[in-house]
């Protein structure tokens, strides 16, 4: 069974830095674009970046310069530090894969989700 593990949420204040990562477990052989959203409460989820299998980036506008995103292909891994970090990025974020292929069963996945991780930033 294929899943996306997040860790490093938490509870910061205004200017502040948080690391979040996301690790696939499963026998995974090729992952394609790897990415973050984020879901503040009574809004729609929405794109933070992505980061290609090439590592190719693509960010937010509200985020860019203050975000990086990142990824280790051999650990099946992809992380965004966040810094500089506003009241406005208080959300639940959620690490996502859009397409990926496991060996054993020989199979693809497409869209998988992990379960998200809270992000508070206090002013």
């Amino acid at each position: 069974q294929v899943q996306l593990v997040e860790s490093g949420g938490g509870l910061v204040q205004a200017g502040g830095s948080l690391r979040l990562s996301c690790a696939v477990s499963g026998n995974i052989v090729s992952i394609a674009t790897m990415g973050w959203f984020r879901q503040a409460p009574g809004k729609q989820r929405e794109l933070v970046g992505t980061i290609t299998s090439g590592g190719n980036t693509n960010y937010a506008d509200s985020v860019k310069g203050r975000f990086t995103i990142s990824r280790d292909n051999a650990k099946s891994t992809v992380s965004l530090q966040m810094n500089s970090l506003e009241p406005e990025d208080t959300a639940v974020y959620y690490c996502n894969v859009d397409r990926m292929k496991s060996a054993a069963p020989l199979r693809w996945y497409y869209n998988v989700w992990g379960q998200g991780t809270q992000v508070t930033v206090s002013s």
